[in-house]
């Protein structure tokens, strides 16, 4: 039996991490004990079953799954531990070790993914065991068997080791490609010191911006006693809260577009160029698809995904993409009418760099509507108590901030507990918020601490939650004051958090948001960006942080005419986003004669009404399918946008003031699209909320197609 771990050590194996004192010398060092720790493990269990096999011994449910649990459990505590601080406290020395000990963490995947022994075994009890089986259990091995596949189990020897040596590199690629993206953003830099350079910026972008210069010791002798943020000088940045504000609000047109091509041309030149990683990657997908028996990489992501091929997945983009594109020249036309009026005439062709700006400009035009005003009305602690009022409303839950200490990885982490309405402790989350351009990699993501799980003894592991951001941070005593697209960026990443926190699942490998198709995972988060417009909810997130006064009705009804305001555009864009990766990993190969830019900028000519230019080399900075979990299922999000916009019109037809109905309706929400996970598919989860199968009518109305079409 190994010995009792240290506090600090990764090999402990449960609880809550002691991130403050876990440094990337004790990872070195005991990570390679864990992986001989659990290849011994598994080569007992292993033999053992393989054994019963021969003797044609029955072997159940607890013979195989719960020891195959316990071994990957291990493996997930320790490395999620890594992986999470490799993207919110990133170093030199963390990212050394985080690469050299990849290998081994794909190596022990694959040799686990691969075991002849375990598949034989589950396939019988798939077989023979199956009446004894719940739904959740079938499903389990169902998955089980089919990543198992996925993982070269069926391949020879000769297959299976040129399979294994795509598996390290295409891990130690996307590795790379993460971290090119996160130099080039930190990287790029400029110093403005004229006023004429930061005209029409709002004052909170100065101060930060003032700021930056200050504690950035290259700019050091440029900074005074009467440096301030009025009179500079100002460090600009392409960290999102930077780049949005500069690109929204700048009057310098010369300067917006300057850090527009530095941003679209991220990680795409010199040592960071990610253009031959993104074609590597492309040709080990597709290779390895091939070793399983797949035409591509498309057709393999989709065999365990909602949608049952790309034909249909590309029936619904073209569905939707016919009602955007209508809209969408309608807005281009109107962006374009207005800037040259406003310019009297300089401005004939709206090109990218204006898109933001005219963009606020316009709405400020048609609805009288200033969002960066709109701030000081959405400081983060009053948007949380009121998105945990909307829980309490909807989900019958409460939400409070933990008195005692906690391991964190940075100062500013706060740590919440959830209770059910009898007060018991039923989960709990992480919430890192605010954006560190230098250690924290740029986005949103909710990833799991802990699962929940039944233990042997009868006591249960709580749910715990990751809940990252990358919004403003407070300056002085100023906390920080939200947009309202930060503002549904939370709500939908507490989506995912509440599926993964409220589960009641029994079997962890099927609890929260595990075992869910990749397709259908967007819904909850989707679905809770819904309610920032519901006016309840609003009046309770909505509350000036000095006055305390309620945010006016005039400027609530200008949100909601908002809602669709360049709505064409914006969904364009997701469409082109979802069916560029499609294509890419469906006909890209290196013999197609074109690069994965070249496909990418033929597919933008029915997917896009401004063309990419010459310097725009988004591929090279889509983390989403090259570094993240997206890869030919980017679509994800459009096909969960419509689950979660015919589940929500659920709400809207019992009528949202209709206090008995919502609480009701939130009710079975919460014990079929939040509690069930990956116990059963999601059509038939979905299905036993709504009634019937989902359609794409409430998410046409919502975005304001339904007279474009």
């Amino acid at each position: 039996m190994p010995k009792e771990r240290n506090r600090a050590s990764i090999l402990i194996g449960k609880g809550l991490p002691d991130f403050e004192n876990i440094k990337p010398k004790e990872i070195e060092k005991d990570l390679p004990i864990l992986i001989e720790e659990l290849n011994n493990e598994f080569s007992f269990v292993e033999n053992s079953i393989d054994i019963k096999l021969k003797n044609n011994t029955n072997i159940g449910w607890k013979e195989i799954i719960i020891p195959l649990y316990k071994i990957e459990e291990k493996l997930r505590w320790s490395w999620s531990i890594v992986s999470h601080l490799n993207g919110v406290s990133n170093s030199v020395e963390l990212r050394k070790v985080y690469s050299s000990l990849q290998p081994e963490i794909v190596r022990f995947s694959n040799r686990v993914g691969q075991s002849k022994v375990f598949f034989k075994a589950l396939s019988n009890l798939s077989e023979k065991d199956a009446i004894a089986l719940d739904n959740a259990q079938e499903r389990i091995i169902q998955t089980e068997l089919l990543s198992m596949k996925h993982k070269g189990v069926g391949l020879n020897k000769k297959e299976r080791e040129k399979f294994n040596s795509n598996s390290e590199r295409l891990a130690e690629l996307s590795n790379q490609f993460s971290n090119n993206i996160l130099d080039a953003t930190k990287e790029w830099k400029i110093l403005l010191t004229k006023p004429e350079e930061i005209a029409g910026l709002p004052q909170r972008s100065l101060e930060a911006m003032s700021k930056a210069a200050k504690e950035n010791p290259l700019y050091l002798s440029k900074i005074t006693n009467e440096s301030s943020a009025k009179t500079g000088p100002w460090l600009l940045g392409l960290d999102m809260p930077s780049y949005i504000a500069f690109i929204t609000y700048s009057q310098n047109r010369d300067l917006r577009e300057k850090i527009y091509k530095a941003y679209v041309s991220r990680a795409s030149e010199g040592k960071l160029d990610n253009k031959s990683l993104i074609e590597e990657i492309l040709f080990l997908r597709r290779n390895q698809a091939k070793l399983l028996g797949y035409q591509n990489w498309s057709e393999k992501s989709l065999a365990s995904k909602m949608a049952k091929s790309v034909n249909e997945v590309e029936r619904l983009l073209e569905e939707l993409r016919v009602a955007a594109m209508t809209a969408a020249k309608i807005e281009i036309d109107r962006l374009t009418n207005f800037a040259s009026e406003e310019t009297k005439g300089e401005i004939q062709k709206i090109e990218p760099w204006d898109i933001n700006f005219w963009s606020e400009k316009l709405r400020q035009n048609l609805f009288n509507l200033n969002q960066e005003e709109l701030r000081p009305w959405f400081p983060l602690p009053q948007v949380l108590d009121g998105l945990f009022k909307l829980c309490e409303r909807l989900f019958d839950i409460h939400i409070k901030p933990t008195r005692t200490s906690y391991p964190k990885w940075h100062e500013t982490v706060e740590f919440f507990n959830v209770h059910d309405s009898n007060g018991m402790h039923i989960a709990s989350f992480y919430l890192d918020p605010y954006s560190r351009p230098e250690t924290k990699r740029g986005g949103a993501w909710m990833d799991e601490c802990l699962t929940k799980e039944e233990l042997e003894n009868g006591n249960v592991v709580l749910p715990v939650a990751y809940l990252v951001c990358n919004q403003t941070p407070p300056i002085d005593d100023t906390p920080s004051l939200m947009s309202f697209e930060e503002v549904k960026t939370l709500f939908h990443e507490f989506g995912h958090g509440l599926q993964h926190m409220l589960t009641t699942v029994r079997q962890p490998k099927a609890a929260g948001i595990n075992n869910i198709e990749w397709d259908a995972v967007e819904l909850p988060s989707q679905f809770m960006e819904n309610w920032c417009l519901d006016k309840q909810t609003i009046n309770n997130i909505a509350r000036h942080w000095k006055t305390k006064e309620a945010l006016p009705e005039t400027e609530f009804k200008k949100l909601q005419l908002n809602q669709t305001f360049n709505s064409g555009l914006a969904t364009l864009r997701q469409i082109h986003f979802a069916i560029t990766d499609l294509k890419l990993h469906e006909l890209w190969e290196k013999n197609l004669g074109i690069t994965p830019d070249a496909l990418r900028r033929d597919l933008a000519k029915t997917t896009c009404i401004l063309q990419p230019i010459p310097e725009d080399q988004f591929l090279c900075a889509f983390s989403h399918i090259f570094s993240g979990g997206y890869s030919a299922g980017y679509y994800s999000y459009k096909w969960a946008e419509v689950l979660s916009a015919d589940a929500f019109s659920c709400f809207e037809e019992a009528g949202l003031d209709n206090e008995e109905k919502i609480k009701k309706i939130g009710k079975h929400f919460r014990d079929t699209i939040l509690s069930l996970g990956g116990s059963k598919s999601p059509s038939v989860i979905f299905e036993s909320f709504r009634g019937r199968p989902a359609n794409t009518k409430a998410l046409i109305r919502h975005c304001g197609f339904s007279g474009s079409t």
